[in-house]
């Protein structure tokens, strides 16, 4: 009589336990699925641009003419690859400064107050809306701009500067959990040789966390190359290779969200347009591999 109830006690365990596999299971193939379609799908749009004979290779990655409409019509997405990379790239070196002193403030300098100060203002930074960053963006540092350095004040500073406070939660996230994690015995040991505080941040603490911090650096370069709203609003979205910070440009991300509505499925304009998110969709797996390539690094 005391047997029954154990025994089915287990075989509902093994039920759950079947239940809660093909469950998790069915999760992880529909995420697959979803992934390569994806993949696919924008790859094979992307590609037919140049299996149709409409655009070479060569003239779209390198030609510095954006004409879709005429009668000699070209598709040169160089100057919106190069927006897009200056762009991250000033955002990143902005940034990355300013997110490493504001992680080792929270965690190294004050880790009381420090944090309880700035963690809001991460958490705050990090959710307000693109569009919110790009209307501050044209409200302030354009004027500010247009009234201090030459030019009108968009372009590739002002998209930069909003760029660089877009990406900054990230980073700081990252580089402060990279630096909590730190044995504690590394800077007790540092400190029983008798080294400063700012000489067991910057020779031992700084040197151990790289990886991981220039993990969090990859990741909010990622955000940055991938942003549309924000840099439209503030770039001009012109469409030519920039010969200065004040000077207009313009972005993959941009001139996709710009002219994919006023294109017609199947058109040379419209495949180059697939074309260029092929782009970014390569330029994410870049930035995935770097991430992975650096977490091993910090693992060892």
């Amino acid at each position: 009589m005391r047997v029954e109830p154990k025994k089915n006690k287990i075989e509902k365990h093994h039920l759950e336990d079947f239940v809660g596999r093909a469950y998790m299971s069915f999760c992880v193939l529909l995420l697959i699925v979803i992934i390569v379609s994806m993949v696919y799908f924008v790859a094979s749009k992307g590609i037919s641009t140049f299996t149709s004979g409409d655009v070479k290779i060569t003239e779209f990655l390198f030609g510095t003419k954006w004409s879709p409409e005429g009668d000699a019509p070209s598709y040169g997405a160089f100057p919106f690859i190069a927006g897009s990379f200056l762009v991250t790239l000033i955002a990143a070196l902005i940034a990355s400064p300013l997110s490493i002193c504001a992680a080792l403030f929270m965690t190294e300098i004050v880790p009381g107050w420090g944090k309880k100060l700035l963690q809001p203002v991460i958490e705050l930074l990090s959710g307000i809306p693109s569009v919110v960053y790009g209307f501050v963006g044209l409200s302030v540092i354009v004027p500010f701009l247009r009234n201090t350095f030459p030019g009108q004040g968009i372009g590739v500073a002002a998209g930069a500067l909003v760029l660089s406070v877009m990406i900054l939660p990230t980073i700081t996230s990252v580089a402060a959990d990279a630096l909590a994690s730190l044995p504690q015995n590394l800077k007790e040991s540092s400190f029983a040789l008798g080294a400063t505080r700012w000489q067991t941040i910057a020779r031992v603490i700084l040197p151990t966390t790289f990886p991981a911090i220039m993990t969090g650096v990859v990741l909010g370069m990622a955000r940055a190359f991938g942003e549309a709203l924000a840099v439209q609003m503030v770039i001009g979205n012109a469409p030519f290779v920039p010969k200065s910070l004040f000077e207009s440009a313009s972005t993959l991300t941009s001139v996709i969200t710009l002219s994919m509505g006023n294109t017609t499925m199947g058109s040379p304009q419209n495949n180059a347009l697939w074309s260029m998110a092929l782009v970014l969709m390569l330029m994410t797996f870049v930035f995935v591999l770097l991430v992975r390539m650096l977490e091993r690094r910090n693992k060892i």
